[in-house]
């Protein structure tokens, strides 16, 4: 049987497949924490963002604005292998965004280009296995125009072409004039071999509610996949009050994964509110375990 993530330490993810990993994070009852990170800035000199955020508490890495293309990281300089050197600093699973970019969407603001190598496509799609990914994420930045059609269109070619877990879904609107949280939508996710759905944290992008969160998650649990909750509209640099009420929040819905963004200074979550989501959602015993492990465990 696999171990609950909550009590996993670097060398029980070094033995972990995709199945496995799902399995832990489904084991560990919506204790899981995923810190998304920017990978151009840092903020603390040397180090990685990355190392911050699994500093403070956080269990799943996810990078944001890395092209696959020209994989470059602050605090990594020189390394041929810079995602597998990553997991030898943090000791946790890492994953990435990519973009399914609809060029024809109706945007609700100006549209933002971003680079091909931060897109989903085939090649990049092969490239996130070729530097070692646990994890893709299909979803959107604000601005760039990614769309629930082209999410399920990218699907599709990432199931054939990564071997690790998939997350998609929306965070925000990502600058497209279309519902964020969408039942149909979520339906061909799952369809189309989601592993995990993103969806909006409560209290989060208004009008969406505690029922619309829930009845995703219901949905997701049908087809055994998982969920996420992000805080993904820059709320993850409000007071710790916030950061506990919109924990707390999603995770009476039902959600496995709460996600906290990037918009701190220098790319990352405040370490205080990411100590505050642990602290809410497992309490200090498990928060106090997550810090204090070393990756030589």
């Amino acid at each position: 049987m696999v171990k609950r993530l909550l009590s996993c330490y670097a060398s029980d993810f070094k033995k972990m497949d995709k199945y496995d990993l799902k399995a832990s994070i489904k084991a560990s009852e919506g204790r899981t924490i995923l810190s998304e990170n920017i990978v151009s800035t840092s903020v603390s000199h040397g180090l990685t963002n990355s190392e911050v955020a699994k500093a403070f508490g956080a269990d799943l890495i996810l990078l944001n604005g890395l092209d696959l293309m020209e994989p470059k990281i602050e605090g990594i300089d020189h390394e041929e292998q810079p995602i597998q050197y990553l997991k030898k600093l943090v000791g946790r699973p890492i994953g990435v965004n990519l973009e399914p970019v609809d060029e024809s969407a109706k945007m609700s603001e100006n549209k933002l280009d971003i680079s091909k190598g931060r897109q989903a496509f085939k090649e990049t799609f092969e490239k996130a296995n070729e530097l070692g990914f646990d994890f893709i994420c299909l979803t959107g930045n604000p601005g760039t125009g990614v769309s629930n059609k082209e999410i399920i269109k990218a699907l599709k070619v990432a199931k054939e072409k990564f071997t690790g877990l998939i997350i998609a879904g929306k965070m925000h609107g990502a600058g497209v004039n279309e519902p964020v949280v969408d039942l149909n939508a979520i339906k061909d996710f799952i369809m189309n071999g989601a592993d995990i759905i993103l969806l909006p944290a409560i209290g989060t992008v208004p009008g969406v509610t505690t029922s619309m969160v829930m009845k995703a998650v219901q949905l997701a649990k049908q087809h055994d996949v998982l969920t996420l909750s992000a805080i993904g509209t820059s709320q993850e640099t409000s007071a710790p009050s916030t950061i506990r009420e919109i924990a707390l929040q999603n995770k009476i819905a039902g959600v496995d994964i709460q996600h906290i963004g990037d918009a701190g200074s220098g790319g990352v979550a405040p370490y205080q509110n990411l100590l505050e989501m642990s602290r809410t959602i497992r309490g200090d015993r498990h928060t106090i375990a997550r810090i204090a492990g070393s990756n030589e465990r």
